[in-house]
């Protein structure tokens, strides 16, 4: 499927940004010059920058120029999206595999996060996400059974947890905790790595009303990714 015209402007603006041809601060093309250089209107010019904006990539300024955000500006914006509507934004192809979907008992980590008692069962998922065929997530997640007691039977090489999560219990709380680790062997070789290669990890809870949804952990190989969801390649 062809690329809107404003997902080309965006996907231009992206790569000038994350080649670092343009570093923090520089002065981005204005609605106008976009719009002469791409053949569009000022509106399609104006709704790539925006997007670009409320991602944290670019600062815009009320009758100043666009520049690009500092790279603490970048990372500090976390959203809670689907990881396949930011793949779909970039022009790319998502696609899943699901490692392991099963009941299993709660670790003391994952019983501590959901409110669980150590050895009852919660379900478990373990899903890499691929970017055109290359792995940009390794998503690990603990679920409530009580809360979400269909999630096993789900299909997540057609849907991703976020959106079924979304669909039977909407988002009203999280809490995520960032860090740069070196992964095992296993995690390394699942998202295509050498282990010296270190990776930016998410771990993220989320409710529901008063009860906690889901415990996640989100690896990335930290020279693919920055949270804000771009790659660099």
């Amino acid at each position: 499927m062809a690329k809107s015209k404003y997902q080309v402007i965006k996907q231009f603006l992206l790569q000038k940004i994350e080649s670092g041809e343009w570093p923090e601060y520089e002065v981005v093309p204005s609605e106008n010059m976009l719009a002469e250089q791409f053949a569009v209107s000022r509106m399609t010019a104006r709704r790539a920058l925006q997007d670009l904006a409320d991602q944290g990539v670019i600062i815009r300024n009320q009758g100043a120029a666009s520049t690009v955000a500092s790279i603490k500006s970048q990372s500090s914006l976390i959203e809670i999206r689907n990881i396949a509507d930011e793949i779909a934004d970039r022009g790319h192809t998502h696609s899943a595999r699901v490692i392991k979907l099963e009941s299993v008992p709660a670790s003391a980590q994952a019983a501590h996060q959901l409110g669980f008692i150590q050895g009852e069962p919660v379900f478990y998922s373990s899903i890499i996400h691929y970017e055109d065929d290359l792995p940009v997530q390794l998503e690990q997640r603990y679920v409530n059974p009580n809360v979400i007691p269909d999630y096993l039977s789900q299909d997540f090489e057609r849907t991703t947890p976020h959106t079924y999560l979304s669909r039977i219990a909407p988002l009203t709380e999280a809490d995520h905790q960032i860090e740069a680790v070196l992964a095992d062997v296993a995690i390394t070789d699942l998202l295509n790595m050498t282990p010296t290669q270190p990776c930016l990890q998410v771990q993220r809870r989320t409710w529901s009303k008063k009860a906690v949804v889901s415990f996640a952990i989100l690896t990335h190989p930290g020279h693919r990714y920055r949270l804000g969801g771009h790659l660099t390649f």
